[in-house]
């Protein structure tokens, strides 16, 4: 056979064959496409939920969710298991509701649903700009620092200090009302409740009662180290020394004034010449010197 020939033929062959397969892709992408996905209905939010809002039927619809269901996801079977569960996270109109964003059965909404097992609630009375001026949002952390006179201390003015007593401290809410303004701002309040452990509790319990006075520090979420942090005094704020507690200063000395010099000794000469006398007075030497 001509070398040119099967040269031809062999070309041809390849051409048809990427041909085909082109086209068998594309028939079955399309027959793909037309073949109908089994889909799952789960249950879902009817409209935008508040956190601590208690779900009744009214706030549930369903939605239908091709392929995998989300893990937690409450199917429409289990539909009646969600209601009168409170919310503990914001929902959104059409968001499918996890088991995870609702408090457990029987516990109500409210604040006290959005507590987890093993916290505490604790309140801390502030005012707008101990508040971090009204920044202060449930889901924040923050440090909390106290400053005032130690007891024992009489010397307010060198004896009043800042410490910082806890650190990465989750804000549950700001206020008697959990939720946000229209605006998506804090509502101006003066008690704002911390998520913490019983003996994080203890502490700011006795802070609240002391005289001193309770400040809010805002820090990045993201930033959840925690270090050692001394306290600072006021007096170490004159000295450049902020990093240390201020030293115990003891009665200030009196300056010593320098001991007067002894009156120079005088002498006295009293010449007599004739019927006249006269007192003449001479200094000693050392007197002179």
């Amino acid at each position: 056979m001509n070398r040119r020939l099967l040269t031809i033929l062999l070309i041809a062959f390849l051409i048809a064959g990427v041909s085909a397969f082109l086209v068998y892709r594309v028939i079955g992408n399309r027959l793909q496409a037309a073949r109908p996905v089994p889909t799952t209905s789960v249950v879902a939010a009817a409209s935008d939920i508040k956190l601590g809002s208690v779900l009744t039927a009214n706030n549930l619809t369903t939605v239908q969710i091709a392929g995998s269901v989300p893990k937690g996801a409450i199917l429409e079977k289990d539909k009646s298991t969600a209601v009168g569960r409170g919310v503990i996270s914001n929902l959104y109109q059409g968001e499918p509701i996890l088991d995870s964003r609702l408090a457990a059965l029987g516990s109500g909404g409210g604040l006290a649903a959005t507590i987890p097992p093993g916290m505490r609630a604790c309140a801390v009375k502030v005012d707008d700009v101990v508040g971090v001026a009204g920044f202060v949002t449930p889901g924040m952390r923050v440090d909390v620092l106290i400053s005032g006179t130690p007891p024992g201390v009489t010397d307010t003015a060198q004896g009043s200090e800042a410490r910082t007593i806890l650190q990465n401290i989750q804000v549950l809410s700001a206020g008697t009302d959990i939720q946000k303004d229209a605006e998506g701002k804090p509502k101006q309040v003066q008690v704002v409740n911390l998520l913490v452990t019983p003996e994080e509790a203890e502490t700011l319990s006795l802070a609240s009662n002391q005289a001193v006075r309770i400040q809010l520090v805002l820090r990045n979420p993201l930033d959840t180290k925690t270090n050692p942090v001394q306290g600072t005094a006021l007096a170490n704020l004159f000295t450049g020394q902020n990093n240390a507690p201020a030293a115990v200063r003891g009665p200030r000395p009196t300056a010593k004034s320098a001991p007067r010099a002894a009156p120079p000794e005088v002498f006295s000469i009293e010449v007599i010449n004739g019927s006249k006398r006269s007192e003449t007075k001479f200094g000693s030497p050392e007197g002179k010197k």
